[in-house]
């Protein structure tokens, strides 16, 4: 990726961890590209004009509306597009064998031969991190395609409790590994609620780890609470020590939205956060409006553990009979 001019179109770059790499402080979300009510040619565009506006920081997933999602990004990309950004992936495979087989579909799909980064995706269970950290598990993959030059940067994400993401980092201590980025909600309700800002953030800091920002508008349900509006929320997101946040695009009229947060972005006050905190409190404190840490309807992982593939060897050895 080419390192970008500080500044360009107006969108402030920040450092993504240890890495080395800058990237734009909103990222285009993936998962919107491929609605329903979104054509092909409208998502091109929506990906195109993004980078072409400064956005270098493109998010993505093996299991976003069934592979449309990157296939569509893997087009846009053509014509000297790909260069241009730090392209993110995520995989459900819990197995060394599917996180492979999802790992190549990706790349096919995407139109290259290296995804910068590629992210244990829905890490919800406290299951999940031994299942990922065993000798035939996905971060064995990841390793070995990183090895292999197709993959460059590991994470991990997920969006139910922040407890789980803790566990995510000790089970990989306790492998002597150290994750380049984690991803996890983080907006104006979230820090009244089960807080990943509060639990996970300063550990993240304080290991240099990229902290990627989702569901700032928790996908439009907090605009519903009636009680900050869409550009407040990105700009909350914003304030916090994010290398990204990422934001999903379905039109061109809501990624302006997205253009207009970053470059009328300015570090919010003491004072301000407690004023946005204050109005937003009350409708935070059961998660009516963050459904993700609250219910199952965002967990695709649940609806389909297939994507997950088999338990660890290991485990089936131990079972009786």
């Amino acid at each position: 990726m080419a390192k970008p001019e500080s500044g360009q179109a107006g969108i402030p770059y920040r450092e993504l961890g240890r890495t080395g790499e800058r990237v734009s402080a909103i990222g285009l979300g993936g998962w919107h590209l491929a609605l329903p009510h979104v054509g092909e040619q409208l998502a091109l565009r929506i990906v195109r004009k993004a980078i072409d506006e400064g956005i270098n920081f493109l998010d993505n997933s093996w299991d976003y509306n069934g592979g449309a999602s990157e296939r569509r990004m893997g087009k846009a990309l053509r014509g000297g597009y790909r260069e241009k950004v730090l392209l993110m992936t995520k995989i459900d495979g819990r197995s060394k064998r599917e996180a492979t087989r999802q790992l190549d579909e990706s790349l096919r799909r995407l139109k290259t031969d290296r995804i910068d980064l590629v992210q244990h995706h829905e890490v919800l269970r406290f299951d999940d991190p031994h299942r990922i950290f065993e000798e035939d598990g996905a971060n064995a993959a990841l390793v070995a395609a990183r090895k292999a030059g197709k993959v460059r940067y590991i994470g991990f994400t997920g969006h139910k409790d922040p407890r789980v993401h803790l566990h995510m980092l000790e089970v990989a201590r306790e492998h002597g590994f150290t994750f380049d980025t984690v991803q996890m909600p983080l907006n104006v309700m979230d820090a009244h609620y089960r807080s990943f800002e509060k639990m996970v953030l300063p550990e993240l800091v304080r290991q240099r780890i990229g902290v990627l920002g989702m569901k700032s508008l928790a996908n439009g349900l907090i605009l519903r609470s009636k009680t900050v509006s869409a550009i407040e929320c990105l700009h909350y997101a914003l304030n916090l020590p994010t290398s990204v946040v990422i934001t999903g695009c379905d039109s061109m009229k809501i990624l302006e939205q997205a253009l207009e947060a970053a470059r009328t972005f300015r570090p919010l006050g003491k004072a301000a956060v407690r004023r946005l905190l204050a109005r937003t409190r009350r409708s935070a404190r059961t998660g009516e409006f963050e459904l993700f840490k609250t219910s199952s309807i965002f967990d695709a992982t649940a609806k389909h553990p297939e994507w997950m593939g088999e338990e660890p060897k290991r485990y089936q050895q131990l079972m009786p009979g």
